[in-house]
């Protein structure tokens, strides 16, 4: 992996001097949890790094909830995303299988997506229900953001991942390449860390190809189970990075308005005739994890479920998913 670093204070300012030109975005702790914030001078600073995750997933810069798609666009300043963990950076290989099919390209995320630089943030703590690990992921980028930082003391680290990286990174003139590997060895030892606290949390966890098999092969009766204190709110879906249904509402004056959905609402496949195959909670319910671990897999390459736990942590049923596909696993 190739690293370049500079001085914290230094990546500060040239991030200051870049809002003038893009719109940049960054964690930033709130009361009880961080949030992505439209970054200013002040607020550059306050960027958490290498501490999980922010309360929304990176999709909302890419698939905003609601939104005109017959409206004309305004020309947009470039972006930067900074401090996106792995879970967020790695579904976006879905919403890019998805959304950037030759066939059928939303030419709206292809801009927002070739207009935005990506910086994820090695992961060096855990929360409660992060399970990235149990799906095959690391908890640090290597494949899917532009680059990746990890910060020591006063240093800030970065590690080069894409092309479009490698020129934001050259361009700036602040870094100065990594020559003396030891620099560095406290980001591996900190991966090794990570991903053994992870692996610990949850070693009765089965991992995704298993999930899907327990799912698929699951009786009715674990569903009303778990259900019984779901109320359809649909926030498992909304904050979950990978979940993108949608509908398209027509508007007067021949506007189309694309509406985020949830396979949770009731009503959310009813038909014209009045016919619902998701009439009953349970079988909403069980969509869900259907769609996750069994139907996405048949058709993408890549994982529908990243182990981010934001759906366990927005649950005001508090339903958790893990406890229920440990309870199959038995």
């Amino acid at each position: 992996m190739e690293y370049l670093y500079t001085k914290k204070t230094a990546w500060d300012e040239l991030l200051g001097r870049l809002l003038v030109s893009h719109d940049i975005f960054g964690p930033v702790a709130g009361e009880h949890f961080q949030e992505y914030e439209h970054l200013s001078s002040a607020t550059v600073p306050e960027v958490i790094y290498n501490r999980p995750k922010p309360a929304s997933p990176l999709k909302i810069f890419f698939l905003p909830v609601r939104e005109n798609v017959t409206s004309p666009r305004k020309q947009e300043k470039q972006r930067i995303i900074i401090g996106a963990p792995a879970c967020d950076t790695e579904a976006l290989g879905l919403l890019d299988e998805i959304y950037l099919d030759s066939d059928f390209e939303d030419v709206f995320y292809r801009s927002r997506r070739q207009n935005t630089i990506i910086i994820s943030s090695d992961c060096f703590d855990v929360m409660e229900h992060c399970h990235c690990t149990s799906y095959g992921i690391r908890p640090w980028d290597e494949k899917k953001a532009d680059a990746a930082v990890a910060v020591k003391g006063d240093t800030l680290f970065i590690r080069i991942i894409s092309e479009k990286g490698r020129k934001f990174i050259s361009d700036t003139g602040v870094f100065t390449p990594v020559t003396d590997s030891s620099m560095v060895s406290f980001i591996d030892s900190r991966h090794r860390e990570t991903e053994s606290m992870l692996e610990r949390a949850n070693r009765l966890l089965p991992d995704y190809a298993r999930t899907g098999s327990l799912v698929k092969e699951s009786g009715q009766a674990v569903w009303v189970k778990h259900s019984a204190t779901c109320v359809s709110c649909g926030a498992c879906t909304t904050i979950c990075p990978t979940c993108t249904c949608f509908l398209l509402i027509d508007k007067p004056g021949f506007h189309k308005v694309k509406q985020m959905d949830a396979c949770q609402y009731p009503g959310f496949e009813r038909t014209a005739g009045g016919e619902d195959p998701l009439g009953e909670l349970h079988e909403r319910f069980r969509n869900r994890y259907m769609c996750k671990y069994v139907w996405k897999p048949e058709k993408f390459h890549s994982t529908a479920c990243t182990g981010c736990g934001r759906c366990i942590e927005a649950c005001i049923g508090k339903i958790d998913k893990n406890k229920l596909f440990m309870e199959l696993a038995k």
